[in-house]
């Protein structure tokens, strides 16, 4: 299987089909959702994650929602409307794709004129081009990142944590889109994944997306990122992002923030690869990103297994902040750019 046939969220026909990454890497099964609520209970499990795939599947949820209302009336329509966007903005707080896809997904139809069938007509239309875009934008990204990429001697080896590949968008993935262009260029010798705890999505999907393409790929643990750049063997990290503020603070899967710091520690550049939908201009800095705490059950059990003492109390929070100084550049759709600049270059390109 190739990168350029996964694709995570589709419209086939009547409804949306969601690669269950729940069941990966040992089964791969497809979900059928017909229902916006059954597509708030497959984000909120995250049988679909990744801060772009989450955005897409929003906005399909939004249009199968509007198929449900049952009216002519328009603004009957409308307010019935507005409660499956609520719906759907309930399922995860972090990532902002999710948000700002409900957003142009509303505003689309609060400014189409017509009759309620068109409207339900042309929110399927701009879900299908949210999808779309989607595509075009991480593979844009994959270029502008391996323009950006550190020059040496030889191939470089790139670590990665968490998973932001096909499957965590529309399809080809930002950070591993960035390891993509590098892989077709003949610029990667190897990717090292991180495997992230607590829901191993970097030994899990990062790493079943690079066995499907031949990519060579290393799966290590979580506390071996220091102990593998201390010995010189990785080149440059490249992550993704959930949500990133106006100074450049970036919120991505816990731990990010420590391989960011430890990168730094050894001088190796850190790099976050993102569409421009994952910057929210409206906060300042990171103190203001909403931090999901997910069930505690993902770190005392793996499967059938528990890993804890009855009595331990948990923290389990899903994603970290790591702070603008220590990123190297922000890569999105319209290129490589230092996080201090983002105001200036991006805030006026990002429509809603």
């Amino acid at each position: 299987m190739s990168s350029t046939q996964v694709y995570p969220v589709t419209w086939h026909h009547d409804r949306v089909h969601l690669i269950d990454q729940t069941r990966l890497p040992n089964e791969y099964a497809v979900v059928d959702i017909t229902r916006y609520d059954d597509m708030a209970w497959a984000i909120e499990t995250m049988v679909v994650r990744g801060a772009p795939a989450i955005g897409v599947a929003a906005a399909y949820g939004v249009y199968l929602g509007a198929r449900e209302i049952q009216t002519t009336d328009r603004d009957t329509f409308l307010t019935q409307l507005e409660e499956v966007a609520k719906r759907l903005r309930s399922t995860r707080p972090t990532a902002v794709n999710l948000f700002w896809a409900i957003d142009r997904m509303t505003k689309t139809a609060h400014q189409t004129l017509g009759p309620v069938e068109h409207l339900k007509t042309v929110l399927l239309e701009t879900a299908q081009a949210i999808n779309a875009n989607d595509i075009r934008t991480c593979q844009q990204i994959g270029d502008y990142g391996l323009a950006a990429l550190p020059s040496k001697p030889g191939k470089l080896r790139i670590l990665t944590h968490c998973n932001a590949g096909a499957l965590a968008t529309a399809g080809y993935g930002t950070a591993l889109g960035v390891v993509r262009s590098a892989w077709s260029a003949g610029r990667l010798e190897r990717v090292f994944a991180d495997e992230t705890r607590p829901r191993l999505q970097g030994a899990k999907l990062t790493a079943w997306e690079c066995v499907q393409e031949g990519i060579p790929v290393t799966v290590i643990t979580d506390n071996m990122a220091a102990h593998c750049m201390q010995r010189g063997m990785i080149d440059a990290v490249v992550v993704g992002a959930d949500r990133i503020a106006a100074n450049g603070d970036t919120a991505n899967k816990i731990g990010t923030y420590s391989v960011a710091l430890v990168a730094k520690a050894h001088n190796i550049p850190f790099y976050v690869a993102a569409p421009l939908s994952t910057i929210d201009f409206a906060i300042g800095d990171g103190s203001q990103i909403p931090i999901e705490e997910r069930h505690p059950s993902e770190i005392y059990e793996i499967g059938d297994t528990t890993l804890c003492p009855s009595g331990a109390e948990f923290y389990n929070p899903a994603f970290d902040v790591t702070p603008a100084r220590l990123i190297t550049a922000i890569v999105t759709e319209y290129g490589a750019i230092a996080p201090a600049s983002l105001q200036a270059e991006l805030a006026t390109k990002r429509v809603v």
